[in-house]
């Protein structure tokens, strides 16, 4: 794993890596692609200098290991490519395999959770959607009829809402197919017991709020909500009255006649976390793994048979049981970079921190040399992103421009979370605003590396802010029922992402080489490696360098 040095580039540190979470190079450009309408000089500066120095790459589908062309990239997926320099298959992938085999049905997962299939009750937890980023709802359907195939006589569906990844307002669609679907699993009592909005209910990440999972258990579990219907179309019909995304749907439970839980979770029930994706799904496995877990009062601790889709945490081993094996990704280039005694600087706020650690180090979590890396997080604030869309972005930037200055660094990462955190809120303006800082916060750093006599490397992990409008097959905007205000597209875009080199140490024969047209993240990797003095590792995807 020794790195040879680099025949051209010498290692001059520090090197910056800097991440613009949700920037997307879009191919529309009108006035919803909050990229392009931003006031954005630094990076309309990178783009100028033409093509030897500013580039796009592929951020989605199998240039990131997901199945299709049409799937969205994320930003797991997005940052264990630029972690590690090579394409894996992800999640949603190896679930479809073990699906499309049936292997989910033999592996020691099912055979865990298969006992409670005939007297006792099946509660499966999942992100109601088809967005393909945390869950599908083809796969839940497909675990759902394979339990019932398999003995399944009782089971129940906890279910959050997106209105994220999928347009928004389309929670009534997916519960009506969902009710319909699970009205012909034959022989099988199965309904929906619980559910909530996917940003007030379970799914929290990097502990930014424990009370969001808190609502969660105590909705799934314990049957205790502040919205109670007999019907989980009528809950969403009421819920939503106020005009509220489907990501911010107060927590419900389904009651019988008498007004009786429909689906607590009881001792020696199973519960299976239908999503494949890690983040926003740790905390809830924690409350259902560990007996002594005290982030929040549980009330009540049921003894069931636990298991995820996949294993979220390979280095906690959480949870212990699941049903379709995690992606295998091995040496990383934090590993590659610590074993070579290099200094790694690596800092976000919370809403990424994960991603710039966890999800960059291959899904693992701590570091691979202490000593050797420093991790800083910034907190965030807890407030919807659209109300602060500045974020922690100038916290960022100092701790940034004070990890180039001190020079113990052989590359420093930055992550900036607004282009896709205020992206997610469908408010354009905001993630107008959000893009501006980020672009005024790229240019202080870039300033500290000319400073310094460094290079950089700028991209970002998918598309977000780049389009915030739904739109028809021609590109056209959508619109509302009034036909002036625009449907609002919350979720990631198909677009590539754009990579940007430069600094006064970078020599000037190297470019960005031209015969790499469908390159993707992974490329960029070797990239950054070759910026600090390397060669990067055969087994990494070509760098998108070359002398001239």
């Amino acid at each position: 794993m020794e790195l040879a040095p680099h025949p051209v580039i010498p290692q001059k540190k520090p090197v910056l890596v800097c991440i613009l979470d949700g920037w997307g190079e879009n191919p529309v450009t009108d006035q919803y692609n909050a990229c392009h309408v931003a006031k954005s000089p630094t990076i309309d500066a990178l783009a100028a200098k033409g093509p030897g120095y500013y580039r796009s790459v592929l951020a989605h589908g199998p240039a990131v290991g997901l199945p299709t062309d049409g799937d969205m990239g994320n930003s797991e997926v997005g940052h264990n490519a630029l972690g590690a320099g090579k394409i894996i298959a992800q999640g949603a992938s190896l679930v479809d395999i073990a699906l499309e085999t049936k292997s989910v049905y033999s592996g020691a997962g099912w055979a865990h959770v298969k006992p409670a299939f005939a007297d006792n009750t099946l509660h499966v937890i999942t992100l109601l959607s088809s967005g393909g980023v945390h869950s599908r709802y083809d796969q839940v359907l497909k675990l759902c009829q394979g339990a019932v195939a398999d003995g399944c006589k009782k089971l129940r569906l906890h279910v959050l809402t997106d209105g994220r990844d999928v347009p928004d307002n389309s929670c009534h669609e997916y519960m009506r197919v969902l009710v319909e679907d699970l009205a012909k699993l034959e022989g099988c009592d199965a309904k929906v017991a619980s559910g909530g909005g996917r940003m007030k209910v379970t799914m929290d990440r990097y502990e930014a709020d424990w009370a969001m999972v808190e609502r969660g258990w105590k909705a799934h579990v314990l049957g205790d909500a502040p919205h109670k219907f007999t019907d989980p179309i009528e809950a969403l019909n009421k819920l939503k009255e106020g005009g509220d995304s489907d990501q911010y749907v107060e927590p419900f439970v389904i009651t019988d006649a008498d007004g009786k839980p429909v689906g607590t979770v009881e001792d020696d029930d199973a519960v299976v976390i239908a999503n494949f994706r890690a983040d926003r799904v740790v905390e809830i496995s924690k409350a259902f793994e560990y007996p002594d877990f005290n982030s929040f009062d549980r009330v009540r601790y049921p003894k069931v048979r636990f298991a995820g889709l996949m294993q979220y945490d390979g280095d906690l081993k959480l949870p212990a049981n699941y049903l379709v094996p995690p992606p295998l990704i091995e040496r990383t280039s934090g590993e590659v970079l610590a074993a070579n005694g290099l200094r790694t600087f690596a800092c976000s706020e919370t809403q990424k921190f994960g991603h710039v650690t966890f999800f960059w180090n291959g899904n693992r979590s701590g570091y691979f040399k202490e000593d050797l890396e420093t991790y800083v997080e910034i907190p965030s604030d807890n407030v919807p992103f659209n109300q602060a869309p500045l974020m922690k972005a100038r916290e960022i930037c100092a701790a940034g421009k004070e990890a180039l200055r001190s020079k113990k660094y052989d590359v420093v990462r930055v992550n900036f979370a607004n282009p896709d955190m205020v992206g997610h809120t469908g408010d354009l303006a905001a993630t107008i605003a959000a893009c501006e800082e980020c672009d005024a916060c790229v240019k202080e750093l870039l300033d500290v590396v000319d400073e310094l006599g460094g290079m950089f490397l700028l991209t970002a992990d998918h598309g977000n802010a780049d389009d915030m409008v739904q739109r028809n097959k021609k590109n056209e905007c959508l619109f509302e029922a009034d036909g002036t205000t625009p449907l609002p597209l919350t979720s990631h875009t198909l677009a590539p992402v754009p990579v940007a080199i430069g600094g006064p140490a970078l020599p000037a024969n190297i470019k960005f080489r031209d015969d790499l047209p469908k390159a993707g993240l992974a490329n960029v990797t070797a990239t950054y490696i070759n910026l600090m003095g390397y060669e990067a590792p055969a087994e990494m995807e070509p760098s998108l360098l070359a002398a001239f």
